[in-house]
């Protein structure tokens, strides 16, 4: 009988289109990074997204995405004390705001998943440690992504990482496996006990995706059923990328690829 988790396990070629469609992704985004100034409304920047993924043959993977109602955008978009899964609309972004942007692409029936968090212009001291924070987390949780290691050991280098700054990890909202669906088990926590947990196996593909709040891992939803915000309305950030487990070590597929 096949295990769960072997059930997700993809081939060389599975992790190429995996690629291709993180590629794709990585382009939109890249492109929104350039447009994020104060007054830009973030249905603009969803509607850019969505012409960059089109434009590629890409099919926006959050479009239509089962929840409380089907959602209705590209990107999230969340800003300060929004979280995670803000949704675009007329809101112009505002000078010292800072912006979390998510982006799903579908291409040739494989996904790929990843967000950045970006200051509007300047911003204070604490959005600027936030931020950068919350990017080395991803990237101390990415490191741990090798054949023979535990999820557990993911999960404690993201969480150790962001509490020694004083932050906080969320503790329903998680990373998660990715491929042909969004989200494929296993689900990854942003904290953890090292040696705990699935072994990783080469052919795993799950995305990383720290979210971090200053002053509480505390949240609510919003009465939009979807936007998640810190409980205290506290900043928050978050970042993500989708990673192969490979013989080699981590291999990231949300990245723009060099010709």
């Amino acid at each position: 009988m096949i295990s769960l988790d072997e059930q997700f396990i993809k081939t060389e070629l599975e992790i190429e289109k995996m690629q291709a469609a993180g590629h794709v992704n990585a382009l939109a985004l890249e492109e929104i990074k350039k447009l994020i100034k104060p007054g830009v409304s973030t249905r603009d920047l969803d509607r850019t997204a969505e012409t960059i993924i089109r434009d590629h043959g890409g099919i926006p993977t959050f479009k239509g995405y089962p929840g409380p109602y089907p959602y209705p955008a590209t990107l999230t978009i969340s800003i300060n004390e929004e979280m995670v899964h803000g949704i675009p609309s007329g809101r112009e972004l505002m000078e010292g705001d800072i912006v979390s942007v998510d982006c799903g692409t579908t291409l040739d029936g494989y996904i790929g998943d990843s967000a950045f968090t970006q200051g509007v212009g300047e911003i204070g001291e604490e959005g600027s440690r936030l931020i950068r924070v919350t990017r080395e987390s991803l990237y101390k949780g990415i490191e741990q992504i090798l054949p023979g290691k535990h999820l557990g050991d993911v999960s404690a280098a993201i969480q150790e990482h962001v509490e020694n700054f004083g932050y906080h990890v969320p503790r329903q909202y998680t990373g998660h496996g990715v491929g042909r669906q969004m989200h494929e088990p296993p689900q990854v926590p942003n904290f953890g006990i090292p040696g705990q947990g699935l072994v990783l196996k080469k052919g795993m593909t799950i995305a990383i995706e720290p979210m971090v709040l200053v002053g509480t891992h505390k949240t609510r939803v919003l009465s939009d059923e979807w936007t998640v915000i810190s409980a205290d309305h506290s900043l928050t950030a978050h970042y993500e990328h989708s990673v192969a487990v490979t013989a080699n070590g981590p291999l990231i597929l949300t990245k723009v690829k060099e010709n």
